[in-house]
């Protein structure tokens, strides 16, 4: 993901961040901003998570992206139970 630039890291964060409130549920309460952010912590958090088991660094988009997902859902669950 490193090779993708700012930008890419934008739009992979910003899909995976929707994606992620919609399968949570969490969409009507986040907008585009929360969502790109959630989507870009959720990418640092799921490359954390994953090279433990396997190796990110050379993934590719898709790889990037689904990382991203796992990530940003992990950290929608995360929010959720600490908001109730």
């Amino acid at each position: 993901m490193l090779g993708m630039g700012f930008l890419g890291w934008i739009i992979i964060g910003g899909l995976a961040g929707w994606i992620a409130s919609k399968i949570k549920g969490t969409d009507a309460q986040q907008g585009i901003v929360l969502n790109v952010v959630v989507g870009i912590v959720g990418g640092l958090i799921g490359g954390f998570v994953l090279s433990f088991f396997v190796d990110v660094a050379g993934g590719g988009l898709i790889f990037s992206f689904l990382t991203c997902l796992f990530g940003a859902v992990i950290l929608l669950s995360i929010v959720k139970a600490v908001r109730r």
